[in-house]
């Protein structure tokens, strides 16, 4: 635990690349200057309002790590979801009424393992708020939440689901299209150069892939969902 840094997703990168690092060490910060999303975006809360962490973890096995962040999604859903009803926007936002609550980024290091770092918003109140699409457990009706508990919920739910990952459980997919709000649904997928094309959400490929119209693959992108009557 640290008071300040720049961000617990490059510290504890850094010292995995250093060989400092071992699987299941974890990193939590009270406050982040320069905390990062997905695709190079800034993740920004007050002090004291929002869970901050990022763990490092050396699969055994050798192929699909692309399912670790959804893994990652789903541990911090089940955490929520004794509280209040959460779901996941693919690949691995939490949503709690289609809002935001929590989102998380993972990094390979080399062949050795994946960093995932993870922010929960827990205490923001509305004047905190990053966009209008975001939200935080207080706001949403879990008052007085002890973060300590939720990050010891988190990581215990994200070593059940890694040990069943690493033994080739299958149903863990059908665990993640369950909890999936995305799944099902008429999306808007938006690529990394800024392009989009609307098409439909049909399910996962074990590697953590969406699959959309015609059976293709989507495996990088940020996907809104369209609303119909």
């Amino acid at each position: 635990m640290v008071e300040l840094t720049g961000s617990t997703q490059n510290d504890l990168s850094a010292k995995v690349r250093s060989g400092n690092s071992k699987h299941g060490e974890v990193l939590v910060a009270e406050f982040q200057s320069s905390g990062r999303g997905r695709l190079e975006r800034s993740f920004e809360a007050p002090p004291q309002s929002a869970l901050l962490f990022s763990f490092f973890v050396c699969p055994t096995r050798d192929s699909d790590w692309g399912f670790l962040p959804l893994i990652a999604g789903l541990a911090v859903s089940k955490a929520i979801n004794t509280k209040l009803d959460s779901n996941l926007k693919w690949p691995n936002d939490v949503l709690i009424n289609e809002k935001k609550v929590s989102g998380l980024l993972s990094e390979k290091i080399n062949d050795e393992g994946v960093v995932i770092g993870i922010g929960i918003n827990v205490n923001l109140t509305t004047d905190d708020l990053p966009v209008p699409s975001a939200t935080s457990l207080a706001l949403e009706g879990w008052a007085n939440c002890d973060r300590n508990e939720l990050l010891v919920a988190v990581l215990t739910n994200f070593a059940n689901l890694f040990d069943r990952w690493n033994t080739f459980d299958e149903t863990l997919l059908d665990e993640y299209e369950a909890t999936s709000s995305t799944i099902g649904k008429k999306i808007e997928v938006v690529g990394a150069d800024g392009g989009r094309r609307k098409t439909s959400a049909h399910g996962l490929d074990p590697s953590g892939a969406l699959i959309i119209d015609g059976g293709q693959l989507l495996s990088v992108g940020d996907v809104i969902h369209i609303v119909t009557n």
